[in-house]
C-alpha cells in the first residue's frame, strides 16, 4: 500500500517516520506541501520517493493508495474533500472536522465514491486499548463507577492554537484525548454535562473541565489544558480498586492497584515505532476487507465525540468566525 502524505509540517514527520519502520506492505510513498521545496526537503529527510508542490498533483497520482492528512485542523473537511473528490481513500489526522456537518457531509461523499475514510486518533487503535479493557473485564477491580483523565502540554505560545479562526483552543487539539477516553470505555449514554473553561483573550478556550454523569450513575471528570503540562493520567475506579492507565495520550504502561492502593499488577505495552503505525495498518486492513471505516473507530463514533466538542464550545461560548 502506497501512502501519501497531504502536507508537510511537525504532525507529518510523526507519520513519515511510523511509515518508514513499517515493513514493505506499506510505503511512504508521496508527499505534498504548497511549496514544493519544502515538500522536497521532506522527502529527502524521510526517504520518502515522490514530492510534489500542489495536493492537486499528488492526488492525481494513480499510486497512491491512501492520503493521510497532516494539516491544520480547520483545513481537514477542504482536504478531505479534494482527496475522495480525486477517489482517494484518507485517514485525516484529529480532529477529524471542527463541527459535525462537515463529518456528515465527508462520510456521505465517502459512501457515495465507495472510499474509506478515517481519523487518525491513534488511541482508538492502540493495543492497549484491548487491553485496558481486558483489566476491566476480568473483574478485578470489582464494580467499577467513575474514572479520570487529563491531558495538558504548554502550547500557550503556538500561534495556531491561540487564533479562533483558525480552530484554536485546548479542546480540539487536546480535549478529544479525555473524550476519547471516557467514550471508549464507558459509552456514550450520558445524561448530564457539567462543563467549565478558562479563555485566553483571543476567545479561544485554554483550559476546561468536563464531568459526564451517565444514565447508570457512572461519572467520567476530564480536564484539558494548553496552558500547563499535566501529568497524563487516566484512572478507572471500582469497588475493589482501580486501574492506572499512565498517559492516556500514549499508554506506556496499564498498573492495577487494590483497594490499599498497592500495585497488585503492571502491563507494559507492546513496543511500537511511534504509534502511528496502527492506524495506517487499521486502514490497510479494512480496505482489503472492501469496509468504508475503520472497525476500530467507526464513522459513528467519531461524530460522537464531535458533536460532544459542539456541544461544550456552545456552552462557553466558543464559536469560531468560519460558523457565524
Amino acid at each position: 500500500m502506497k501512502v501519501a502524505i497531504l502536507g508537510a509540517g511537525n504532525i507529518a514527520t510523526s507519520m513519515a517516520a511510523a511509515l518508514r519502520g513499517l515493513d514493505d506492505s506499506v510505503e511512504g510513498y508521496a508527499v505534498a506541501a504548497r511549496d514544493y521545496e519544502r515538500a522536497e526537503a521532506f522527502a529527502k529527510e524521510w526517504d520518502i520517493e515522490k514530492a510534489y508542490g500542489s495536493y492537486e498533483e499528488m492526488l492525481n497520482d494513480p499510486a497512491v493508495d491512501l492520503v493521510y492528512i497532516a494539516t491544520p485542523h480547520v483545513f481537514h473537511y477542504e482536504h478531505a474533500k479534494l482527496c475522495l473528490e480525486h477517489g482517494k481513500p484518507v485517514l485525516c489526522e484529529k480532529p477529524f472536522t471542527v463541527n459535525a456537518w462537515q463529518a456528515e457531509e465527508l462520510f456521505a461523499l465517502a459512501k457515495e465514491k465507495n472510499l474509506l475514510i478515517a481519523e487518525a486518533m491513534w488511541t482508538r487503535y492502540m493495543p492497549s486499548r484491548q487491553m485496558i479493557q481486558d483489566v476491566i473485564d476480568s473483574g478485578v477491580i470489582g464494580d467499577i463507577t467513575s474514572m479520570a483523565g487529563n491531558l495538558g502540554y504548554e502550547h500557550i505560545n503556538i500561534d495556531r492554537m491561540r487564533k479562533l479562526e483558525l480552530a484554536g483552543g485546548a479542546l480540539m487539539d487536546l480535549g478529544v484525548y479525555p473524550l476519547h477516553f471516557a467514550l471508549m470505555f464507558f459509552g456514550d449514554k450520558i445524561k448530564e454535562i457539567h462543563s467549565a473553561c478558562v479563555k485566553l483573550e483571543t476567545g479561544v478556550d485554554a483550559q476546561e473541565s468536563m464531568t459526564l454523569i451517565y444514565e447508570d450513575g457512572k461519572m467520567a471528570v476530564l480536564y484539558s489544558s494548553m496552558l500547563v503540562h499535566c501529568n497524563r493520567l487516566g484512572e478507572i475506579n471500582g469497588t475493589k480498586g482501580c486501574i492506572e492507565v499512565q498517559n492516556i495520550n500514549n499508554c506506556e504502561e496499564i498498573r492495577v492497584l487494590n483497594e490499599k492502593r498497592q500495585v497488585t499488577a503492571r502491563y507494559p505495552v507492546p513496543k511500537q515505532i511511534n504509534g502511528y503505525e496502527y492506524e495506517v495498518l487499521a486502514c490497510k486492513k479494512a480496505m482489503e476487507q472492501g469496509l468504508l471505516e475503520c472497525p476500530q473507530l467507526p464513522h459513528e463514533e467519531i461524530l460522537k465525540v464531535i458533536r460532544l466538542t459542539e456541544y461544550l464550545r456552545k456552552e462557553w461560548g466558543v464559536i469560531y468566525p468560519f460558523e457565524q
